[in-house]
């Protein structure tokens, strides 16, 4: 009987290893040939552009990561084989498989780290020591937690998977993502298996398992509520955001417009040919309005920012708003190359057009100063104007809005309403990029 079970869990043991090579494999793979198909199309300029980094060399990185599976491959021949060899010599199997797993982990830029789990069930298996089995497990634990791509893409460039399954056609990138995303889950069932298996091997009662059975299922029915409220949060989230998106367009645009219109009702008796190049300009200024509004519905991201750089993007629309309406504008920077994150270009750009657009329809200001500048490795960014303020400091739409979208990128905000309106915002910049 026990030869059965120690057979099963063989074969589950095996499954993992085979699914964990073929997805490490088909990854390196797929880097690969995507950069191979990027050059032979010449399409290497476009794909650099949204992308924060990349491998080295993909090709290196396919023997390097083969070559550190076969090391796997063969510790856990050793162990299936040689039945008779020590506890001690297990352990150092087990210890070598954990650092050959962070090698790959690591040559992959942290893209996917289902190894530890390999790694995991190989300890609860193999270790008879509750001492060094503890210490082992919370090893790799920690490793797994650690090895967070969406954590550590914070703190340093890495390259991501999902930016090369973004560069094919939106059919293809269905394909990639379903085929990404099954070997992730079939690899975190298999481990549930192969856990559950072991748990009932060792302790072979119907009873026991009967309760790890009902915690899974407790804590799976939890899951389906935290993925529920996490949906609805999101939903939340993103009709939140769209509101924004609109609020800041429609409501720059328009005050513009308005802006403009009064300076046209004051010039038509004076000069009609002066405010026909006013009016000219207010057309102008309302159908790249109600393209940008078009865009921030469908995608959520002002449009001047898709064909423009930030700087070059903000100082159009400084023009454009000091052209149809008679506040000046100056915008100043220190900052040489203002190119980060998608996210962090949204919120600085959204922040300085509802800015602007308070100072001219709340504060009636004349005059504005704009200025970004880099200090301690965060964005200083201040916008001031010449306007009426105010003395107490109420939570309108707009400021409410600057202050959310500060708060995303874990930021900080501060008004001042006194002598004119000041907008203070403190930004950490993840600086992603790097420039020659």
């Amino acid at each position: 009987m026990n030869d059965k079970k120690d057979h099963y869990i063989m074969l589950l043991q095996g499954a993992m290893l085979i699914l964990n090579f073929a997805a490490v494999a088909l990854i390196c793979v797929f880097i690969y040939v995507t950069t191979r198909r990027i050059l032979k199309y010449y399409d290497a300029r476009r794909f650099l552009d949204g992308v924060v980094t990349i491998p080295g060399s993909p090709r290196d990185n396919l023997v390097i990561c083969l070559l550190l599976m076969g090391i796997l491959v063969l510790t856990f021949a050793l162990r299936q084989f040689m039945k008779d060899i020590q506890n001690r010599f297990i352990v150092v199997t087990l210890i070598l498989d954990m650092a050959v797993s962070g090698a790959v982990i690591f040559q992959l830029d942290f893209n996917y780290n289902g190894l530890l789990l390999l790694v995991f069930a190989n300890v609860i298996s193999y270790v008879k020591d509750r001492k060094i089995k503890l210490f082992l497990v919370a090893l790799a634990i920690a490793g797994y937690l650690v090895a967070d791509y969406d954590l550590l893409s914070i703190y340093t460039p890495l390259y991501n998977i999902d930016d090369y399954i973004r560069y094919y056609s939106s059919n293809t990138q269905q394909y990639l993502f379903s085929v990404y995303n099954i070997v992730i889950s079939l690899n975190i069932i298999l481990f549930i298996v192969y856990c559950v298996y072991v748990i009932n091997a060792q302790r072979d009662t119907i009873e026991e398992v009967n309760l790890l059975y009902h915690e899974l299922q407790t804590a799976n029915e939890q899951l389906k509520e935290y993925a529920d409220m996490t949906e609805r949060m999101a939903q939340t989230r993103e009709r939140n955001r769209l509101a924004r998106e609109i609020h800041d367009t429609l409501g720059h645009t328009l005050t513009g417009i308005a802006t403009g219109l009064d300076a046209c009702l004051a010039l038509i008796e004076v000069s009609p040919e002066q405010t026909k190049k006013q009016l000219v300009l207010l057309s102008k200024v309302s159908r790249e309005g109600i393209k940008d509004i078009r865009r921030s519905v469908n995608e959520l991201r002002p449009d001047s920012l898709d064909r423009l750089s930030l700087e070059v993007a903000i100082r159009k629309m400084v023009t454009d708003m000091s052209q149809v309406s008679d506040v000046s504008i100056y915008f100043e920077t220190d900052e040489k190359h203002l190119k980060f994150d998608e996210d962090e270009e949204n919120a600085i750009y959204r922040v300085i057009q509802e800015s602007i657009t308070n100072a001219v329809r709340h504060g009636k200001a004349k005059k504005i100063w704009i200025t970004l500048k880099r200090i301690d490795g965060e964005i200083l960014l201040v916008i001031k104007d010449n306007g009426t303020g105010c003395k107490e400091m109420k939570s309108g739409f707009g400021t409410k809005h600057i202050k959310e979208r500060i708060e995303m990128l874990k930021g900080t905000v501060a008004f001042d309403g006194q002598h004119g309106f000041t907008v203070t915002a403190h930004i950490p910049i993840r600086w992603g990029e790097t420039y020659d």
